[in-house]
């Protein structure tokens, strides 16, 4: 090919790829790094892996477009996407700071990421992991996830005072062991490792067994009471949601079928339903 033909040829592809990056308003794209305007709405999913969507995509990893606080899926009317018909100008403001396995000490730092954000709305629900990591002896001991939990909404007022947070309550984990103990599937996947300190040897009938389970029962009951707390304490811009996830009568059916445990997307569903009840974020 003469030379001049493939200088043409440089040229005109230049010119397309400027042209479909101008397209749509016809004004260049911002810089991706350019910060969040101040006051601009938006909303911040902190916690673990029940807020990151975890297993609801067939996959047991994180699926945050069926987050119940941030998802932006079809299949789950998130909290950010009825925020998004209240106000358009919500739209692309949905930041998840969760994290599979995040314990309340991980709150801290997720929630200066959701003041760098410049969000208006923060939800919390942590705690599973700080009873499921281990065995009994391994919980979170009360008064240390206070402190985590603590940390996290200091660092959240601080930096956005006037944002709205909802702290909400730990799931009924009891009540998934009750559901799913006579379920062989459920079975099979608990003696994987889930959860272990409350679903190991699910079946079993043995004292220790009954004192265990109970022992992880009120420690989500002494949790919850602390998040409360933590609440009340944080100021009027919190807001806990007065148990109504720890009373949702979860069933086999709103969990994903690979590890029975995490939300599959009815569920996820399901969490947006009674925490948009109970945020207080509706105009």
């Amino acid at each position: 090919m003469p030379r001049r033909w493939i200088t043409a040829v440089a040229c005109l592809a230049a010119l397309v790829a400027l042209a479909c990056e101008g397209a749509g308003d016809g004004s260049p794209p911002p810089p991706r790094d350019t910060p969040p305007p101040a006051g601009s709405g938006g909303i911040a999913a902190l916690g673990d892996s029940i807020s990151t969507g975890f297993g609801s995509c067939l996959v047991l990893t994180s699926c945050e477009r069926n987050s119940w606080s941030t998802g932006d899926g079809l299949r789950v009317e998130s909290l950010y996407r009825r925020l998004l018909d209240q106000d358009p100008a919500v739209r692309g403001r949905a930041y998840n700071h969760a994290r599979p396995g995040a314990r309340a000490a991980a709150l801290e730092e997720q929630a200066r990421a959701a003041v760098r954000d410049k969000v208006d709305h923060v939800t919390v629900l942590i705690g599973a992991n700080d009873v499921c990591r281990g065995g009994v002896d391994a919980m979170t001991p009360v008064a240390e996830f206070r402190a985590g939990v603590d940390r996290g909404l200091r660092a959240l007022r601080a930096g956005r005072p006037k944002a709205r947070v909802l702290v909400v309550s730990i799931p009924d984990l009891h009540r998934l062991w009750e559901v799913g103990h006579t379920d062989s599937r459920a079975v099979r996947a608990w003696r994987r490792g889930v959860c272990p300190a409350l679903l190991a040897d699910p079946t079993s009938t043995a004292p220790a067994d009954r004192a265990r389970r109970a022992a992880v029962r009120d420690r989500i009951a002494a949790y919850n009471a602390q998040l409360v707390a933590a609440c009340r304490a944080y100021g009027s811009r919190c807001r806990h949601d007065g148990g109504a996830v720890h009373r949702v009568r979860f069933t086999l059916d709103l969990v994903n079928p690979l590890d029975w445990f995490h939300p599959n997307a009815a569920g996820q569903d399901r969490l947006a339903e009674v925490t948009w009840r109970a945020s207080g974020f509706a105009a």
